[in-house]
């Protein structure tokens, strides 16, 4: 089995790390880094230390040391389960990626899944599955699918809106903890823990007459490649219904949330792209973020183009 960077096997390094971690949730980051290089140098490899330090260099205004620690980070963890190629690109010492590592979102979500609903639907308002169905039921009144695929299904919310209108529902998730709770919810007839982009491509083209994702779009940025693969899983005159958080001008952005916002222009013009005809976007919160609403669009495009592009 392979080693897992964010364990330590010497018990001493631990200790060290949970001292840090209690320092830094006092907000004394001195301490909290003195000790987690006290840590290092028990425990090299050992990328949540690593990530743990590039924090409190962070959070000292120590900008250069910070980068070294997220780079170290990085070298003990390629996967990146902690995103720290994004606290790269948020500190200005890094391009920021095409979208979050598939690593990192899994294990955010892993951690999220026992107390996820509560969070969202009480805390954060979330309310994306239902404005999606009412653009739907807008866009394309009475109509029914015979097959959809509901891209990161998280505990099932989307499919419990969709399920009277749908036929076969499939949903996929990166996290297998979600994916758990999808199935104890029930709806899907039939749920697969993996990327959503790569589970298009494995389909025979026009597999689907509707798309959705509900606040999954936010953990990617460049949303071209899952467009296009959006594109071939449809068949013609299919739809796609999602949500993103929305930004100002023609393209996206990297916020300190670890989410992409996208722009009205660019999410039409990347769809436009593909071959999906816009039917709807409309400017909608999905959720508070920082006890304020945080700025959305609800959108519906249709596959209209009788040839499927390759």
């Amino acid at each position: 089995m392979a080693r897992d960077p964010l364990v330590c096997d010497d018990p001493l390094a631990e200790r060290r790390f949970a001292y840090a971690k209690a320092a830094a949730d006092e907000g004394d980051f001195n301490a909290a880094a003195e000790v987690l290089e006290q840590a290092l140098e028990r425990a090299p490899e050992w990328a949540a230390a690593w990530f743990a330090l590039g924090e409190a260099r962070e959070r000292l205004g120590e900008i250069d040391a910070a980068a070294s620690a997220f780079r170290s980070t990085l070298g003990a963890d390629p996967a990146d389960s902690q995103g720290a190629a994004v606290r790269l690109a948020l500190i200005g010492r890094g391009d920021a990626p095409p979208s979050l590592p598939a690593a990192y979102v899994a294990r955010l979500f892993d951690q999220y899944a026992p107390r996820f609903e509560a969070h969202l639907t009480g805390t954060l308002g979330y309310r994306a599955p239902a404005l999606i169905a009412e653009a739907m039921s807008a866009a394309a009144p009475g109509r029914r699918f015979a097959s959809a695929l509901d891209i990161g299904c998280g505990d099932g919310l989307m499919g419990k809106a969709l399920r009277d209108r749908v036929d076969h529902l499939t949903g996929v998730d990166l996290s297998p903890a979600m994916i758990a709770k999808a199935r104890e919810r029930g709806g899907y007839d039939a749920l697969v823990v993996g990327d959503a982009l790569a589970l298009m491509r494995r389909q025979p083209p026009a597999t689907f007459d509707l798309i959705v994702a509900a606040d999954s779009l936010v953990y990617i940025g460049d949303l071209a490649p899952l467009f296009a693969a959006v594109a071939t899983a449809l068949m013609a005159d299919a739809l796609i219904a999602f949500s993103v958080e929305s930004c100002g001008g023609e393209g996206f952005n990297l916020s300190a949330s670890m989410r992409f916002a996208h722009s009205r222009a660019y999410v039409a013009a990347t769809a436009r792209e593909s071959g999906l005809s816009m039917l709807l976007i409309g400017s909608a919160s999905i959720r508070r973020e920082a006890g304020r609403d945080a700025p959305g669009l609800i959108c519906v495009f249709e596959r209209t183009e009788r040839e499927v592009r390759g």
